[in-house]
């Protein structure tokens, strides 16, 4: 059967040689003996009797050579300065380039004299420097079309600029100068405090950021526990002195990384070395150490809802590699969001908490996981948005569903398969913007020292199994409960009540 099955292949594959051969050769015949009907013969009705012959190549026509099959993805190169500074640098064929100036330094190095110093520094960016106005500030940035933008988190704080990459040397200038130079003139500092007070109240009306405010202060004792936010009791002892002596303090060049996407490496250097080598060398106390112990944080206020939040402490956070992994798939696994979204396959509507507790009970108005994420250490958990009469089988559901996730028995394989999928796509989209990148090489390089490629982080995506979301969740639910609620509490069980249900398996 096999060999009948061969010699018809044979014969019908000579036939097929056989018909394009008399084709192509008809073709040339008929274009040299029969005349044409004319260029505009279909006009008529008739048809033109010269065919062009298919297997010559037309006459004086330059092809563009073909493009590759496979073009490797641009590699991160990085110089460490004499000082300890590092400049990085990602190439692309983009127009525009982003630049950033990452430093090692967030909430977590305040002291009680300088707290709130981080978010009066974000409010201080791009303000008047030994060099420059603001105003002149603003108008050089506006001439080129740039973007500048500063943040502040825990453990950084973030200056980027984004425009042509024609004008990288400006960029890369104007950066510099900015975090380098800051006048931190007394009327400009002033302004700002104002605005950060109404910031302050602004956020105070926020229930999901005084949560997650909130879990940090309840769950840390020492520097991990202080405020991202400025608050009232501080904001009055802050002034241009005490911004002066923080950044002195700790904008030194071994805690800073100057990172680019869509930048040439050498011309990122020449022009970054002369501004940024003589940088001062100062010895660092250290990354603080992070102290997790758990808690409890109750705020009633007069509110028609009940928000609430159960956290634990993620060890080890970026640095360990395969458990922070195993979390990125976790939180997506579990999912959640509002109780209305307009959002559909894609967009979490398949994820845990959306099929077992959003569309089963209508009095939870939210209901999400959540993790913070930090070089050593981290926290994971719930939080949600009830009415009051629900908050105590609000909370029960909470923990009914973190102990779920502990059982691998419990872990649906499409539902992981779909959760790693959805991991990766974030991941490999969100790098394609090139202030993404630039933001990941800045913070890899203050955490690894390096840049891991992407692959490395897809691959660890890809091994994480049902048990593996099992482990890690039954490590997070042996450390001490982190709880924390805002609004109409009275109703919501005890820490005790709540934190028994966890260890009493």
């Amino acid at each position: 059967m096999y060999r009948y099955a061969s010699s018809r292949l044979t014969s019908l594959k000579a036939r097929q040689a056989n018909r394009v051969l008399t084709r192509f050769s008809s073709s040339a015949a008929v274009a040299a003996t029969k005349p044409s009907g004319g260029l505009f013969s279909w006009i008529t009705g008739k048809t033109s009797s010269a065919v062009t012959p298919l297997d010559f190549p037309l006459n004086d026509v330059n092809l563009s050579p073909p493009l590759p099959d496979y073009v490797e993805p641009a590699k991160t190169q990085i110089t460490t300065l004499a000082n300890g500074l590092k400049v990085a640098s990602e190439a692309s064929v983009n127009p525009a380039a982003s630049i950033g100036l990452y430093v090692d330094c967030g909430s977590i190095y305040e002291t009680p004299a300088s707290y709130g110093a981080t978010h009066l520094l974000e409010r201080m960016a791009f303000k008047s420097t030994l060099n420059r106005s603001h105003l002149r500030v603003v108008r050089e940035i506006e001439a080129i079309g740039g973007n500048v933008t500063a943040s502040a988190s825990r453990e950084h704080m973030i200056y980027t600029y984004d425009a042509l990459k024609t004008y990288v040397p400006q960029m890369v200038e104007m950066l510099v100068d900015s975090v380098r130079n800051p006048a931190f003139l007394d009327w400009e500092v002033k302004e700002q405090l104002e605005k950060v007070k109404a910031e302050i109240s602004e956020y105070s009306k926020n229930p999901q950021h005084l949560l997650l405010e909130a879990v940090h202060s309840a769950g840390y004792a020492g520097p991990y526990g202080n405020s991202l936010m400025a608050t009232e009791a501080t904001i009055n002892r802050l002034n241009s002195k005490g911004l002066e002596d923080f950044v002195a303090e700790n904008y030194t060049a071994p805690r800073m990384v100057l990172a680019a996407s869509g930048v040439e490496h050498e011309e990122l250097l020449k022009v970054a070395e002369p501004l940024l080598s003589d940088l001062p060398k100062a010895a660092t106390a250290g990354e603080p150490k992070p102290v997790y112990v758990g808690g409890d944080y109750r705020r009633h206020a007069e509110s028609e809802m009940t928000h609430f939040a159960l956290a634990f402490e993620v060890p080890g956070g970026w640095m360990s590699e395969k458990d922070s992994m195993t979390l990125t798939v976790l939180q997506m696994l579990m999912g959640g969001g509002g109780s209305f979204s307009a959002g559909g396959p894609g967009k979490g509507m398949y994820s845990r908490l959306y099929l077992r507790v959003l569309n089963k009970y209508p009095q939870m108005h939210a209901f999400s996981a959540f993790s913070s994420i930090y070089n050593n250490t981290g926290l994971f958990g719930i939080q949600a948005t009830t009415t009051p009469d629900f908050g105590p089988q609000a909370v029960d559901v909470a923990v009914q569903e973190l102990i779920a996730v502990a059982n691998p028995a419990e872990v649906d394989q499409v539902q992981l398969n779909r959760a790693k999928q959805a991991t990766k796509s974030a991941i490999l989209m969100n790098l394609e913007s090139r202030m993404v990148a630039s933001e990941d090489i800045g913070r890899q390089l203050l955490t690894y020292g390096e840049r891991k490629p992407v692959e490395h982080f897809l691959k660890a995506i890809d091994a994480v199994s049902a048990k593996d979301i099992a482990s890690i969740v039954q490590k997070l639910i042996s450390s001490p409960l982190t709880m924390a609620s805002y609004g109409d509490v009275l109703s919501l069980p005890s820490y005790d009540a709540v934190s028994s249900r966890f260890h009493s398996k």
